[in-house]
């Protein structure tokens, strides 16, 4: 029998629609909401809960039976349909449904932030998932698996992705009349209404941090909590006045908004801004604002002077303070972050840098605790703070968590100034003066944003670094060990210098290159100190540039100078790569 009749009545022959297989962001998996059918979040789900029920119960393998934890975000696609994407959304309900089809008890403890469901389901020895589209635009959406002991490794994903092909092919196969899914790839049914919602996870991740901290410690504190549409944003507001702090809530928003802590535009910044005149108004001065992102595992934090005005300070400085404040004794980074690390009193304790993600930041606090590491903690650019291990701190025990929180940054950076008994604005002036900035082009296809990076690597793919001292050339591999170079391969990499330098120039302000490091991305570090990163988003269309320099408009400067339109460097850096395409073998490098 042809294959064609075979498959004739089944679910992948009636499809209505090309099935865009759900692929792993940076942590995670995210895709457009108009692909993200229920069948397809089903099917990723089962695999991934499938994979995890083959692991050893040591390296957090689950057991039929066992229970597993679920939440969300204030998404509407989480919960709801949505007509403008065709319909998609109840992502929660089809994560539901596999959780319970592969076998688990599935427990919903609904709206709440990322890193409080991943402490709750640790703390009980099992897996879960967390429906967010975090940071990216309104139009997506995704989830993220944890195992029970933590989130899913980079090492996890090809396993995970031929289980993913063998159940779709196993589904697809399936005579359409017996599928709970219809020709559009959504449940027969249609809506669904999920379990009851369970509490435990909210009020353990409150006593986490009342239990840590001394009470009332933020006694005469007041702050204005940006409570946007963020999952955690009731839980932060009662945390606060839980440890002392006058809480104002304000900004709350019935729409979803989606806040990238790692692009804070002049539109937030005026509106905050706002928010504060308007609260010091009527309440009288703030001491700071303090946010997080939509799913609550990134942090925002502005310092308020005595001028009342409201300035940002970026995750990666954030994570320099909270750090010290935890008297870490090991710390991992990945490379976007503000190199004011490797100049301050943190730079004796700092592990190699790592790649972007989570995943690397996990792995790079698990070979520093294999190392004898005793307080080991990490953080990304974006603010989110992981602890590798517990943190002892007063005669209290925090327990690790590896995953991005939100939370314990903002707490650790309001009692640090109330330690040093001092404004936030000192309390980052002491930092070395390095500044960042963050900026994005946004619809910038992968694909695109792939070849650029391609475009502009060395012809040998060992390489991670590459310095310029003079005439000379040296290479470096991924321990950094030397290289040793063709005088075609010293030719093609000098090559590449002029044609960056020819983008990063000198009328902008740039000196010239004396360092180029490929470790997650394309990274430059000038003469005269400035820094401009340029990296692919994980988790959505987009191109970032990260900046740093060693003043703050210079750094703003960067990153302006990066997303300009229509002829700024990213765009720049895209036409190079569309010349290459049309232009005769002998242009490429």
């Amino acid at each position: 029998m042809a294959m064609s009749e075979a498959m004739s009545g089944s679910l992948g022959s009636r499809l209505n629609h090309q099935p865009q297989p759900l692929k792993f962001g940076t942590s995670g998996r995210r895709g457009e909401l108009i692909h993200l059918t229920q069948l397809e979040i089903y099917l990723n789900v089962l695999a991934e809960i499938e994979y995890l029920q083959s692991r050893p119960s040591a390296q957090g393998g689950l057991a039929k039976g066992d229970r597993f934890f679920f939440a969300h975000d204030l998404r509407p696609s989480a919960t709801h349909f949505i007509p403008e994407a065709g319909g998609r959304g109840e992502i929660a309900q089809a994560v539901e449904q596999a959780i319970r089809d592969a076998g688990l008890r599935p427990v919903n403890l609904g709206i709440l932030p990322t890193p409080a469901l991943t402490y709750h389901a640790l703390s009980q020895n099992c897996g879960s998932i967390m429906v967010t589209g975090s940071h990216i635009p309104f139009d997506r959406n995704g989830y993220k698996t944890n195992s029970a002991k933590g989130e899913l490794l980079k090492s996890d994903e090809e396993p995970i992705n031929r289980q993913v092909e063998a159940i779709r092919a196993r589904l697809y196969a399936q005579p359409l009349a017996e599928s709970p899914f219809n020709e559009s790839g959504m449940f027969k049914e249609g809506h669904r209404e999920l379990s009851p919602v369970d509490d435990a996870g909210r009020r353990a991740f409150l006593n986490r941090y009342l239990d840590f901290f001394a009470p009332g410690c933020l006694a005469g504190c007041r702050l204005l909590v940006y409570q946007h549409s963020a999952a955690g944003r009731d839980l932060l507001v009662e945390v606060l006045e839980k440890l002392g702090a006058e809480v104002v809530a304000a900004g709350r928003s019935e729409t979803f908004v989606p806040i990238d802590t790692e692009n804070v535009d002049e539109n937030l910044l005026s509106a905050i801004q706002n928010l504060v005149n308007e609260t010091s108004a009527r309440r009288g001065p703030v001491r700071a604002v303090v946010s997080t992102d939509g799913d609550s595992d990134r942090p925002l934090v502005l310092g308020v002077d005595a001028q009342g005005r409201a300035r940002f300070y970026g995750g990666d400085l954030l994570g320099m303070v909270v750090a010290e404040y935890l008297r870490a004794d090991a710390v991992v980074v990945p490379i976007s972050c503000n190199d004011a690390i490797d100049q301050g009193p943190l730079r004796d304790r700092l592990e190699p840098k790592t790649r972007i993600g989570s995943p690397y930041v996990i792995e790079g606090m698990k070979k520093a605790l294999a190392k004898g590491r005793h307080c080991v903690c990490g953080w990304e650019a974006n603010g989110g703070f992981l602890t590798g291990s517990d943190v002892r701190l007063d005669a209290r025990v925090l327990t690790a968590l590896p995953t991005r929180d939100a939370f314990l940054p903002i707490l650790c950076v309001l009692l640090a100034a109330r330690e040093r008994q001092c404004s936030l604005e000192t309390v980052f002036a002491q930092l070395p003066r390095r500044f960042s900035k963050a900026a994005l082009l946004r619809r910038m296809p992968r694909v695109v944003s792939q070849k650029i990076l391609q475009r502009f690597s060395p012809p040998d793919n060992r390489l991670r670094e590459i310095l310029f001292q003079g005439a000379e050339i040296i290479t470096l591999d991924q321990e950094f060990k030397p290289v040793a170079q063709t005088e075609e391969t010293a030719r093609r990499i000098d090559a590449l210098r002029v044609s960056l330098e020819g983008l990063f120039h000198e009328g902008l302000g740039f000196g010239e290159i004396a360092k180029i490091n490929y470790t997650d991305g394309l990274r430059l570090l000038f003469a005269n100190g400035d820094v401009a990163h340029v990296r692919p988003s994980g988790n959505a269309d987009e191109l970032r540039i990260y900046a740093v320099a060693g003043t703050r408009e210079r750094a703003e400067e960067i990153a302006r100078l990066g997303v300009a339109e229509p002829d700024g460097i990213l765009r720049q850096m895209e036409k190079a790569v569309a010349f290459v395409q049309t232009a005769p073998d002998d242009a490429t490098l």
